[in-house]
């Protein structure tokens, strides 16, 4: 525990400026007007940027990339009028488990209930997006609520945390008392605590690993929180045990490694479903098993055997039966059997190892022509295949949800170890804030975002955002003119054809959003031919500057749907 300052009589905001900047915080993202005498004495005590946004969403989302990109936790605020608009934004980081702590003002019980200026009582609307939601009424208890504030987002399973400051804009920061900033570094990232395993569980599931002849691993985001990606892909080579990834975990073993089959589930490479449910015994390493990774609890069907290991107990047998569980942190719970681990029993699997093989070799057979399409409008199976033949090696890359993360969740492959995936846990528009949080977290790593102008358009003024801080991540829009994820629906919703009216619900005017990009002070590059993608993208990352690469693509183009 660190110590700034002594126990002397100090004023609120002085305090909360030197603990933000004690856990290591670098950016605050934030919409005004709330806790302004923190942000003056930001200025005068710390090096912290305060990001002003245009939207309280976008903030969150903001904080959400940054905290994914950086396993510390992200920092949104807004006063009482935009917090309702803060909650909305700790959807996406509640449902994927990231450490966002949300600060807003609110209402002064001096006020309450006599029709004050904007006075809705906004703590229940964070109630259900979020493992903490208090008030902090008193000045003097902002020590140890912003403490457990931290030690909440960070332990088990992380997740977003919110602090409602009294006062409007959250002017009890105003007020001075006796205080203490202690900090408690230990919970400054993601996991604070590697709670070790019951050694007869884990003596249980690796027998039944090494017993099994089609074994399979699907390593999840808890996996990737964990950082076990080495030990995970160090396990299955000495097994000969291939891994699928929920999308949350798909930069836990690159794409093209042998044992990799791809993202499992229904935003899925289609030879991760079919391996999945060919094996006799599936182990589950933090994943929650929800209905995406698992299209439905169809991959693997239930009854499947399985085995879980978890470091939440009530994620363990939720949605399958489990022949063994270790309650553990992952990475933990490798260490421990690779030091038990019994080679000899890879041989069984020569097989099995064979196959998958084959299915990885006839997915890449059967996709090939749409990975290395010149049609024109681009096929954005190309635009994928391109990402992944020229992301950089230490690249962030951050995807929205609907088309953008089916296309990229089936057929972007993570190159290497060192690449970082992170993707919209089902909110459209995420992942462009998210990048420019992602940007600010690793200012020294690239940051690709993927999204399609259906994404793009509902945080669109945030370029200027990303522009005044210079924070230069690179854009890639899949411009197809429309939201073409919902043409599926609407054709069952006619009958199988579709009128001229009908496409009015999910297609938009033709736009060249370089140009807009341009306007807004970025760099903006509008790409025609997929021979053009290349270059567009080499000149972006070179430019260091916030850029826009607008891809004209082909609205027929509809993503593989998920085999079961």
């Amino acid at each position: 525990m660190t110590t700034i300052g002594h126990n002397t009589r100090r004023v609120g905001a002085e305090v909360l400026a030197d603990m933000l900047a004690g856990y290591g915080v670098t950016h605050v993202f934030m919409v005004p007007a709330v806790l302004r005498r923190t942000f003056a004495e930001m200025e005068r005590r710390t090096k912290i940027a305060r990001v002003h946004c245009h939207g309280e969403k976008s903030a969150a989302y903001m904080a959400d990339g940054y905290a994914r990109a950086s396993g510390r936790p992200g920092i949104c605020m807004a006063q009482v009028i935009g917090a309702l608009n803060l909650a909305a934004g700790l959807r996406d980081a509640f449902l994927a488990h990231s450490p966002v702590i949300a600060m807003t003002g609110g209402r002064d019980p001096k006020t309450k209930f006599r029709k004050v200026y904007q006075e809705i009582d906004d703590v229940p609307a964070f109630e259900p997006v979020t493992k903490m939601n208090v008030t902090i009424d008193d000045v003097a208890r902002i020590p140890d609520m912003v403490r457990q504030a931290f030690r909440t987002a960070t332990t088990g399973a992380p997740g977003p945390v919110h602090l409602q400051f009294r006062g409007n804009e959250g002017q009890v920061d105003l007020e001075e008392a006796e205080m203490e900033a202690l900090v408690e570094t230990q919970f400054a990232r993601v996991p604070p605590f590697r709670p070790e395993p019951e050694a007869a569980h884990v003596k249980a599931a690796l027998e039944l690993l090494q017993k099994a002849e089609r074994p399979i691993i699907v390593a999840g985001g808890g996996a990737r929180a964990s950082g076990a990606g080495k030990e995970l892909v160090a396990l299955a080579e000495a097994l000969q045990i291939p891994i699928a990834t929920s999308l949350n975990g798909k930069d836990i073993i690159p794409g093209i490694h042998p044992l990799s089959v791809g993202v499992v589930g229904s935003y899925s490479r289609e030879c991760a479903n079919r391996a999945v449910n060919r094996a006799d015994l599936v182990c589950f390493i933090g994943t929650e098993t929800g209905g995406m990774t698992t299209h439905f609890w169809a991959v693997p069907k239930i009854g499947t055997p399985a085995i879980q290991i978890d470091i939440e107990p009530e994620s363990l047998g939720r949605n399958y039966p489990l022949i063994a569980s270790v309650l553990g942190d992952a990475k933990s719970v490798l260490v421990r059997m690779l030091g038990q681990i019994d080679k000899s029993s890879a041989t069984k699997r020569v097989a099995w190892i064979r196959e998958i093989s084959d299915l990885r070799g006839d997915w890449y057979a059967k996709y090939k022509p749409m990975l290395e399409s010149d049609a024109v409008s681009i096929h954005p199976a190309r635009i994928c295949g391109e990402l992944s033949k020229h992301v950089p090696d230490d690249a962030i890359v951050v995807v929205d949800t609907g088309h953008a993360g089916m296309w990229m969740g089936g057929m972007y492959d993570v190159r290497t170890p060192a690449q970082s995936y992170m993707r919209s846990a089902g909110h459209l528009g995420w992942a462009f804030p998210a990048g420019i949080g992602a940007k600010a977290a690793c200012p020294e790593r690239p940051v690709v975002v993927f999204t399609g102008d259906a994404g793009f358009w509902y945080h669109l003024a945030e370029v200027e955002t990303a522009v005044r801080w210079n924070l230069a991540s690179v854009t890639v829009v899949n411009n197809n003119g429309g939201g073409n994820q919902s043409k599926r629906g609407f054709d069952r919703a006619y009958g199988g054809e579709q009128t001229v009216k009908a496409r009015e619900l999910w297609t938009y005017n033709p736009m060249n959003f370089a140009k807009l990009a341009e306007d807004m002070g970025a760099l903006g590059i509008r790409v025609e031919h997929a021979s053009e993608f290349a270059p567009a993208l080499a000149q972006a990352l070179a430019a260091k500057r916030t850029a826009v690469i607008d891809v004209a693509t082909d609205i027929e183009a509809l993503a593989p749907i998920a085999v079961a």
